[in-house]
């Protein structure tokens, strides 16, 4: 079937979150994960048992098994699949093939992180198997992975277009005001240029607020096609067009150019087509900030600029609140919080946004939101485009 046909047929039902920031001593990551799947499964009218689909994952093995046991569901259909931080967006498209295949109705997808509670992310990432790539030719000579390579693609962007270390900081700076206006942030407390350009240098030219957070986190969202939707009590969200694609495991030594290899506005673009939209209808974007970098070459290879022309677009508070174009809206992140794997709050916020339950971040008559993932090191690529109902 072509993915177009799909267009506008699943909805997002429910959402839910736990342990956001920093997670309660003897908290788990099942434990959280199955909270936020509670929250979820109310927040869309449903019960427990209505559940026939359980979309699992966080640092561990059979994460969809260890959900269904914990919640005493026995779903005909478990999917476990990891490939990065956009891992429960694919979920999203997964979900979407089993229902169309008939295999399965209601889709519970779930994500969790202790990773702050348990002190396991480190700057030079976790160990490494000595048989993979990444433990033969990365960590054995030092490298901070992933910060290096985004301190390499950051200073690629700079080389090639004069970007400044203040675009780096727009970026920030506009994530932290966001941050500001949502009460769940793990980063509220003002922040100037000034204070960014005295951050301290982790892998340069990337300071420590060009970085994300490393925080606990879980959430859920509960899937289900367009027209059971209808009848929930919760305004529905609709999976209007994807696109994806896969390119390499963690270490991204044949990749030609990091900067534009084609692969993400190729995705961008067949999103929009499949979701039968313009960028000129997208009301809102959401773009994955593990680092500052990622905003500016999102911006470009989406078409939202020119290549090079990022720097200037962010500048003078743009992408922040009150600015012209709506990004990042939780905070992201560089301010919000970033469990490890940051697909699920992206798409937590998007729904949010689209529902018009964000308060004082709230973006006026947002219809359509454009939410763009990646996974490990440069290695996967998603553009995900969600709506409401005409």
């Amino acid at each position: 079937m072509d993915p177009k046909a799909l267009s506008g047929r699943f909805a997002i039902a429910g959402v839910g979150e736990a342990g956001m920031g920093k997670a309660q001593p003897g908290d788990t990551a099942l434990s959280l994960q199955c909270e936020a799947a509670r929250q979820a499964i109310l927040d869309a009218g449903l019960k427990p048992t209505d559940i026939d689909a359980v979309f699992a994952h966080w640092d561990d093995r059979a994460a969809g098994l260890l959900v269904t046991e914990y919640m005493g569901l026995t779903p005909s259909y478990v999917d476990t699949t990891v490939v990065g931080g956009q891992s429960n967006l694919t979920h999203i498209v997964h979900a979407m093939a089993a229902m169309e295949a008939g295999l399965c109705d209601v889709a519970l997808i779930t994500y969790g992180s202790t990773q702050r509670l348990d002190r396991s992310r480190t700057r030079g990432g976790l160990a490494q198997d000595a048989r993979l790539p990444t433990g033969q030719f990365v960590q054995p000579y030092g490298m901070l992975s992933p910060i290096g390579f985004y301190a390499m693609l950051a200073r690629l962007h700079m080389d090639r277009y004069g970007t400044r270390a203040e675009d780096l900081g727009e970026v920030a700076l506009a994530a932290r005001r966001w941050a500001q206006l949502n009460p769940n942030a793990i980063a509220r407390s003002p922040l100037s240029m000034e204070d960014y350009l005295a951050s301290p240098m982790v892998a340069d030219p990337l300071r420590k607020l060009d970085i994300c957070q490393v925080t606990d986190s879980a959430g859920a969202v509960v899937l289900v096609r367009a027209e059971r939707a209808k009848d929930l009590p919760r305004k529905p969200v609709l999976v209007q067009g994807f696109a994806e694609r896969y390119i390499q495991h963690a270490t991204p030594f044949g990749t030609d150019d990091w900067i534009d290899n084609g692969v993400l506005a190729e995705m961008g673009q067949l999103a929009l087509e499949r979701a039968d939209l313009t960028r000129d209808e997208i009301d809102l974007v959401q773009i994955y900030d593990a680092f500052t970098i990622n905003v500016l070459v999102g911006l470009e290879q989406l078409g939202f600029c020119g290549p090079g022309e990022s720097g200037a677009f962010v500048r003078g508070g743009r992408i922040a609140p009150g600015g012209e174009f709506a990004m990042n809206t939780s905070g992201g992140g560089l301010s919000f919080n970033h469990g490890g794997m940051f697909g699920m709050p992206l798409l937590i916020e998007s729904v949010r946004q689209l529902r018009g339950d964000c308060g004082e971040r709230q973006v006026p008559n947002a219809r359509n939101c454009m939410v763009q993932a990646g996974g490990l090191v440069m290695s996967a690529y998603m553009v995900m485009v969600l709506g409401t109902a005409a």
